[in-house]
């Protein structure tokens, strides 16, 4: 797509004459200026590219960033079944514990009430 100059090349060449520049010097540093404008500049073509390929970019972004809401809430759900599991584990030695504790006192007890 050619790119619109900025400036009138040839009102600039005719300023240039009217100072005293040489008509071919002249042309060639219009012609200079104009290709390194034409290099530079960006259009609303350009524009509108880089626009659609952000847009692109945020689309893939949003597109990644729920799926990784997804694998985490399917992690912490996986977290959160081994932890009340393990609770569970815990409660069940614990409530051992306690019940083999609690006989042990209990013929601790009784063997002290007949020694008494």
């Amino acid at each position: 797509m050619a790119t619109a100059l900025a400036f009138d090349t040839h009102a600039y060449v005719k300023k240039l004459r009217d100072v005293g520049v040489p008509e071919e010097q002249a042309e060639v540093q219009v012609e200079a200026i104009a290709a390194l404008i034409e290099e530079r500049m960006a259009t609303k073509h350009d524009l509108e590219l880089v626009r659609t390929e952000l847009k692109r970019d945020i689309k893939e972004i949003e597109i990644e960033l729920k799926r990784v809401e997804a694998e985490l809430k399917r992690d912490i759900k996986e977290l959160e079944t081994e932890l009340k599991r393990d609770i569970k584990e815990l409660e069940t030695r614990l409530l051992v514990r306690l019940g083999t504790l609690l006989i042990v006192a209990i013929g601790a007890v009784a063997t002290l009430v007949k020694l008494l």
